[in-house]
């Protein structure tokens, strides 16, 4: 099955950089995740640390929370492919309808995220899925049907 990885738009944090909270990445192992590369932070990189509603939606689902941006980066945006962001880390996977109710979720490691992705978006009532980091249970990227 093929499907699409996106990251968040670049467009919508460029403002930001002007008056976000800004940090400087350590050497932390995996680096702080952009939300928009979909590629962890190296040592002396700049992050801003933002509210971002991910899910803006009139359903009992909507969500915001704390996600990493970098200055200056592209959206990820690639069809059939898992960054590597994704793999080193532990994710709940959450299908969507179109209604953006939920309609099935699991936890999955990483490495065997092409299953999940297919496992959930076997279901037809699914319209696009979310992956969020399970730990700190933030948002990381959106994938849909390509």
């Amino acid at each position: 099955m093929n499907f699409r990885i996106t990251g968040l738009p670049a467009e919508r944090f460029a403002h930001l950089f002007q008056q976000a909270v800004r940090r400087i990445a350590d050497a932390r192992t995996p680096g702080y995740p952009c939300r928009i590369s979909l590629t962890d932070s190296r040592p002396g990189d700049e992050l801003l640390l933002v509210n971002y509603e991910h899910h803006p939606v009139a359903s009992p689902y909507r969500m915001r929370f704390a996600v990493y941006v970098r200055k200056g980066e592209e959206t990820y945006d690639r069809v059939g492919e898992i960054p590597e962001q994704l793999r080193t880390r532990t994710l709940a996977v959450r299908a969507f309808d179109t209604d953006a109710m939920m309609v099935g979720w699991e936890l999955v490691e990483g490495k065997d995220l092409e299953a999940a992705i297919e496992r959930r978006l076997v279901d037809k009532r699914a319209a696009y899925l979310h992956v969020h980091f399970a730990a700190a249970g933030c948002y990381a990227a959106r994938v849909d049907r390509a």
